[in-house]
C-alpha cells in the first residue's frame, strides 16, 4: 500500500486488521469461564485488574456460587473476602450480587443475550456488555475499548475521541461487524507485546508504517509477515 499513511482511515483501518490477524491469528477471549454468567462476572472482575489475576480467583469464587441464584444471595463479606485481590472488592462484590439479583427478578434468571438489557445491570457497561455478547453469545454488537485499545487506536490516528462510546463508534464504522470484538483482543496483544505505553518498540512494529505516532518506521520487508512463520513479535506474545 503506497502512502500507507496518507490512505484513508478506512483503508489503514482494514490492513492494520489484516496484518493483526497474521501476527496473531488465535484471538481467544483470555478470561476462563463455562457459560454466560461467569463471563459477565470475570469481565466485572477484570475492571482495573489483570486477566490473569482473575483466572486465579475465578475456580474458588464459582466453585462457591454455582449459579445466580447463589451469587444472588451471597453474603456480601463472604463475597467480597473471595474477590478481595482483583481490587475495588466492595464495589464489584456489591455489583455482582445486584446484577444477579436483576437476572433472576428480570430475565428469568438468565444473562440476557442483548446491549440494551445487559447495560441495565449494576456494574456492566458497554465494554462488559461486549465481551458477554461476543465470547458467551457469539454476537459482535460493538467494539470493547479498554486502556490499550484506547490508547493505540488513538495513536494509529483512527479516532481523535478519548470517550470510550465515541471511539467504539467510530471503530464501528471503519471495521466489518465480524471482527469488531477480535480486533480489540488483537490490540491488546499487540499493546502488551509490542506498542506498550511506557517503551513503544516502533522499530520492530509491523503497523510503524501505518501509524502516524511511530517514532521509527522499519525497513519494509525487514520482518515477514504470514500465516506460517512466527514473528518476533509472535515470539514476545508466546513467550
Amino acid at each position: 500500500m503506497p502512502n500507507q499513511r496518507r490512505a484513508s482511515k478506512k483503508q489503514r483501518a482494514l490492513e492494520i486488521l489484516l496484518r493483526l490477524k497474521r501476527l496473531y491469528p488465535e484471538a481467544p477471549c483470555s478470561l476462563d469461564f463455562a457459560n454466560p454468567l461467569q463471563l459477565m462476572i470475570a469481565t466485572m472482575l477484570a475492571a482495573q485488574c489483570t486477566d490473569e489475576r482473575v483466572n486465579l480467583v475465578t475456580p474458588a469464587l464459582f466453585a462457591a456460587y454455582p449459579d445466580v441464584y447463589a451469587f444472588a444471595e451471597a453474603d456480601i463479606a463472604d463475597l467480597e473476602q473471595l474477590v478481595k485481590s482483583t481490587g475495588f472488592y466492595r464495589n464489584k462484590a456489591k455489583n455482582i450480587r445486584a446484577a444477579c439479583q436483576r437476572i433472576i427478578t428480570e430475565y428469568n434468571g438468565e444473562v440476557p443475550p442483548r446491549m440494551d438489557d445487559l447495560v441495565t445491570l449494576p456494574g456492566v457497561a458497554r465494554k462488559t456488555a461486549n465481551v458477554v455478547l461476543a465470547h458467551g453469545f457469539g454476537i459482535n454488537a460493538g467494539v470493547t475499548v479498554d486502556t490499550h485499545v484506547k490508547r493505540i487506536t488513538n495513536l494509529l490516528g483512527l479516532t481523535k475521541h478519548a470517550d470510550p462510546v465515541k471511539i467504539e463508534r467510530d471503530l464501528m464504522k471503519l471495521l466489518p461487524q465480524p471482527d469488531w470484538e477480535n480486533w480489540s483482543i488483537r490490540l491488546v496483544y499487540h499493546g502488551r507485546a509490542v506498542c506498550n505505553a511506557r517503551n513503544p518498540k516502533c522499530s520492530m512494529c509491523e503497523l510503524a508504517d501505518l501509524c502516524p505516532s511511530a517514532k521509527v518506521v522499519p525497513i519494509v520487508g525487514s520482518i515477514q509477515v504470514g500465516p506460517v512463520q512466527v514473528s518476533p513479535i509472535q515470539e514476545v506474545v508466546q513467550s
